[in-house]
């Protein structure tokens, strides 16, 4: 066993690991790291067992960590915590572990004998068709800004894009020719999405009138879409904008960037399309994923089996 060195060289150095060798996202990187600190916080000082597991200095005794260890801090996570949350911090622990065990810190996880707490299935947040078309044709086309709002969300709800990877488009991977955009995803994997001919046509809108006021090049290379200081707009504008047009629109219930990807999937599914081919377009590693949105289908499938069948 290695030289014990201090709780954050251990963190620091997995996320470093995250980030290099995986390509995890910043924010993702930055989400280990909250729930990695929070751990460490916890455990040390003997809060949960009586048993010191950080001596002076911060030196972290990881060979002082064991599955009870672990036990106690999920213990002490369920006061203020949604199962979810629980899951993902453990998931965040049980990795690091791993890291641990692979670099000979230690010769044993003591986090992969845990189970993850047992949740509830997450109905997806989406909007109707109808209520989908309201919020896009409720958006102004007499500003540049309007404009640019228009192209946003017509372009997430044509290719169901994450918000992330829509603030990092750049101009030259939209291909109006041919109808697709190429899209940098999770872990750097780019991805080929087709693109609707309404979202193209909100998208040229909005560059022409960009050039017309400030002179950026309509195939000039750049961020394809600009705050007011042209500069790259950021995933938490567009949320504020989203937030804003939909209260503005009437509509009951708040919906985020990430609701108009499900409602992608969900129209897309319902629909008739492969389920194959929604993970293909949303970039999913694993088609577990996807099933998720096939929850619509299935109570309409129901609610016309209830209706229809002679013989219930």
């Amino acid at each position: 066993m290695k030289d014990k060195p201090s709780a954050k060289n251990l963190v620091d150095s997995f996320i470093e690991s995250l980030s290099s060798e995986k390509g995890y996202s910043d924010n993702t990187c930055r989400a280990y790291r909250h729930d990695l600190k929070e751990f460490v916080s916890i455990i040390s000082g003997g809060r949960l067992s009586g048993e010191k597991i950080e001596e002076d200095r911060g030196v972290f005794r990881i060979d002082k960590v064991d599955n009870l260890t672990i036990r106690g801090y999920l213990g002490a996570l369920y006061k203020n915590n949604k199962k979810t949350t629980i899951a993902r911090k453990l998931s965040a622990v049980r990795s690091f572990f791993r890291y641990l065990v692979k670099h000979g810190f230690i010769s044993d996880s003591p986090a992969d004998s845990i189970l993850t707490p047992k949740q509830g299935k997450a109905i997806p947040a989406y909007l109707t068709v109808d209520d989908m078309f309201r919020l896009l044709d409720s958006i102004k086309s007499d500003s540049l800004l309007s404009l640019r709002n228009r192209a946003i969300f017509e372009t997430i709800y044509s290719c169901g894009i994450r918000v992330s990877e829509l603030a990092g488009l750049n101009i030259i991977d939209v291909d109006s020719a041919t109808g697709v955009i190429r899209v940098l995803g999770k872990g750097n994997k780019q991805r080929i999405v087709p693109i609707g001919k309404k979202a193209i046509d909100a998208i040229q809108a909005y560059r022409k009138r960009l050039q017309a006021e400030s002179g950026i090049r309509i195939d000039e290379n750049g961020p394809l879409f600009l705050n007011k200081n042209n500069g790259r707009l950021t995933t938490r504008s567009i949320a504020r904008i989203l937030d804003k047009l939909v209260r503005e629109c009437g509509m009951q219930s708040p919906v985020s960037p990430h609701g108009l990807r499900h409602t992608f999937a969900t129209h897309m599914l319902d629909a008739g399309a492969d389920l194959r081919v929604v993970q293909e377009l949303l970039g999913h590693k694993s088609l577990s994923t996807t099933q998720k949105y096939t929850h619509v289908s299935i109570d309409r499938l129901m609610e016309t089996y209830d209706k229809a069948h002679p013989r219930k």
